[in-house]
């Protein structure tokens, strides 16, 4: 039987480190964001239907023109949702064709994907595994990360899924305070997870 699983969390949560380290440990990982980029310049239909919503200059030859995209999309909360009907359903039907073949070596895989609940990603996965750090912990490290203002990092926050509606919808959650150990909870997750089954798929050959 395959497990899949779905990693998430706010800005700055950490999801990203509890990723490469499932990643690390043997487990393949589907990173939405990255593939949602990929998508974005290779599927046909996203870019057809993105052409035809916002104009022809979204495309200037093979790369897309994000700056009008994030206007479009975050100048009126109905052309987000629009946006997110065009390129949602290609990554969930991605991520379903990469789970069938990574599960034929691997019979744990997951995805990342700071909304997968709000996506709709949450039925594609077995289990969810929120990342959870407080607030001022998440504040601190995006704008260290991202060297963006204090006040930018709350807006994201603000526009995201709040902690404690995400909590209601996982089932497991992992600390990554900075001051709970976290490779130890990563390992004990698996375990939990696997079960019967080795958490440590054989390498790619």
């Amino acid at each position: 039987m395959s497990i899949r699983i779905g990693i998430t969390g706010g800005i700055g949560s950490g999801k990203s480190m509890v990723s490469r380290l499932l990643s690390m440990m043997g487990i393949p990982m589907y990173i939405s964001d990255i593939e949602a980029r990929r998508l974005t310049l290779t599927d046909p239909d996203i870019r057809r239907e993105l052409t035809a919503l916002i104009g022809n200059d979204i495309y200037t030859g093979s790369l897309l023109n994000k700056e009008l995209l994030a206007t479009y999309m975050f100048g009126n909360p109905t052309h987000l949702q629009t946006v997110n009907g065009i390129i949602h359903p290609r990554v969930r039907n991605d991520f379903r064709q990469w789970a069938e073949q990574q599960q034929k070596r691997c019979p744990l895989v997951g995805m990342e994907s700071a909304i997968l609940i709000e996506s709709g990603f949450a039925g594609e996965v077995d289990a969810i595994i929120m990342v959870y750090a407080p607030e001022e912990v998440r504040i601190t490290r995006a704008m260290q990360r991202d060297g963006a203002s204090r006040a930018e990092i709350e807006r994201r926050i603000c526009s995201q899924m709040n902690d404690e509606e995400k909590r209601r919808h996982a089932q497991y959650v992992v600390y990554n305070d900075g001051e709970t150990a976290l490779i130890p909870q990563v390992l004990q997750l698996i375990d939990t997870l696997s079960q019967n089954i080795s958490y440590l798929c054989p390498p790619n050959k």
